[in-house]
């Protein structure tokens, strides 16, 4: 398999000048092509912190996150932004949909950024709503869909820029159990039919227990790696 994300003894430190807290200590991962992996451990053990560093949305103190041969710790705040843009996928604990614009209008947002011909933006934003079930919510707003809907607007905006991989943190975390089953039927779909790699940062019991990978982390370290059939 293609390996997709090289983490390299990343290490991230916290107030390094004061009372140093060392939320990564070290460590190193691979993910894989088509993975569906689960990133857990308890509260404080660095699953986030894992997650923002890999979205580069956060800075390591030393180590490495090499996606697809590029380390993003070398790239400047702009083309941070710009690779993000065209190679990963977000889905977060808060939806963060812009409450202003339709289903539609969210999932054909980042591709505006991509500067995408309406065309596209338009039959790709219908199609991906329709593969999350939400084909008769196309021009409903935030407001007027229910959190498990709207964390599936989520999902399908994740999915417009046709990234390499797709970060999930916590996203079930605000759904009740049918929709949190709903969505992770979903994403599970996508996977397994469309090779969509997906790594998550959870604490949910129900996303551990479809993934196909987990890994513990406790203390800023891996404490266990477990692939499963």
């Amino acid at each position: 398999m293609k390996e997709i994300i090289s983490i390299q003894n990343l290490e991230k430190i916290y107030n390094p000048t004061k009372v140093a807290v060392h939320a990564l200590r070290g460590v190193n991962l691979s993910v894989n092509e088509g993975e569906f992996a689960a990133i857990v451990g308890p509260s404080g053990s660095g699953k986030s912190t894992f997650l923002n560093l890999i979205g580069g949305l956060d800075n390591p103190t030393s180590g490495k996150v090499i996606i697809g041969g590029n380390d993003i710790s070398k790239l400047s705040a702009n083309q941070l932004i710009e690779f993000r843009l065209q190679h990963i996928g977000f889905v977060f604990q808060a939806y963060n949909l812009i409450p202003v614009l339709t289903s539609k209008e969210n999932v054909e947002f980042i591709m505006l950024m991509q500067n995408r011909s309406i065309k596209e933006r338009e039959e790709r934003a219908i199609s991906l709503l329709k593969a999350v079930g939400l084909e008769k919510e196309i021009d409903r707003r935030p407001v007027e869909l229910s959190g498990g809907q709207q964390q599936r607007v989520a999902v399908a905006r994740a999915l417009a820029s046709k990234p390499d991989f797709v970060l999930a943190d916590e996203p079930t975390a605000n759904l009740d159990s049918k929709s949190a089953e709903n969505l992770l039927d979903i994403m599970e779909r996508l996977n397994q039919e469309e090779g969509i790699t997906f790594l998550f940062s959870t604490h949910d019991a129900r996303v551990v227990k479809r993934a196909r990978r987990v890994v513990t982390l406790e203390d800023g370290l891996i404490a266990s790696d477990e692939s499963r059939s």
